[in-house]
């Protein structure tokens, strides 16, 4: 399987920026114009980029559709992106502007029969799910919501065995303690995923520090890692 590092543009009121796991209270500014951000990563050599619209939520739409046309047309770089996507409409106004995949996160958790329709309708390698899990006292990981404030019934394992059953390829998963915190991949989760669900391309993400974190996810069985706050 081929392993790909995907550096991450969180993009806020037009800046780049990255928050300590998912506070907006908690946020660092790291560059006031993100194409030239994502500009310089294609320059280094990266053949991906993913892309957040953390307005999305505030706006009740993804506001970075300008943007994504720009990549699109200024760089070569393939682009997984979402936010605010809430309807057929949604994802198909992302895929049109340029994205090679549309990124689902709280729907996928929320309404998975109907994010699992799209994986049918769109097919399996036009979307990623990220889904942003928590471990509880029982050792259970559980896939909190709404800024990771709300609880929700789905296992991590559970939901994810219900995705594969309907096709499900690429799969982008967080740590939630970790995130932000370059504090480390958490490996043994990778690991215990890609042995329960071989077929699935699994991003890591959540905490990456340097190189030997990226090559210990690549021999935990990931197909990529998802490069923030590190870079």
């Amino acid at each position: 399987m081929t392993f790909t590092v995907l550096p991450a543009i969180d993009v806020r009121n037009g800046a780049v920026v990255r928050l300590n796991q998912g506070d907006y209270d908690r946020q660092t500014v790291y560059a006031a114009s993100p194409i030239d951000a994502i500009r310089g990563y294609a320059d280094e050599g990266a053949s991906w980029l993913h892309l957040v619209d953390l307005d999305a939520a505030r706006e009740g739409r993804y506001t970075l559709t300008p943007l994504l046309r720009d990549i699109r047309a200024r760089t070569s770089l393939q682009v997984q992106t979402g936010g605010g996507v809430r309807g057929e409409s949604d994802v198909t106004g992302i895929l049109d502007a340029g994205a090679t995949r549309v990124v689902i996160g709280t729907l996928a958790v929320r309404e998975p029969q109907l994010v699992i329709a799209w994986l049918r309708q769109f097919g399996s390698d036009r979307i990623t799910l990220a889904l942003d899990t928590r471990c509880d006292e029982e050792g259970v990981w559980r896939l909190p919501v709404k800024g990771w404030t709300q609880t929700t019934n789905h296992t991590l394992t559970g939901l994810l065995s219900a995705y594969s059953e309907a096709g499900l390829r690429h799969v982008l998963c967080t740590d939630i303690a970790r995130d932000g915190m370059l504090s480390g991949f958490n490996i043994d989760l990778y690991r215990d995923l890609a042995e329960r669900f071989p077929h699935l391309a699994i991003q890591a993400s959540g905490g990456v520090r340097g190189l030997a974190d990226i090559q210990a996810a690549r021999t935990a069985g990931a197909s990529g890692a998802i490069l923030g706050r590190a870079l």
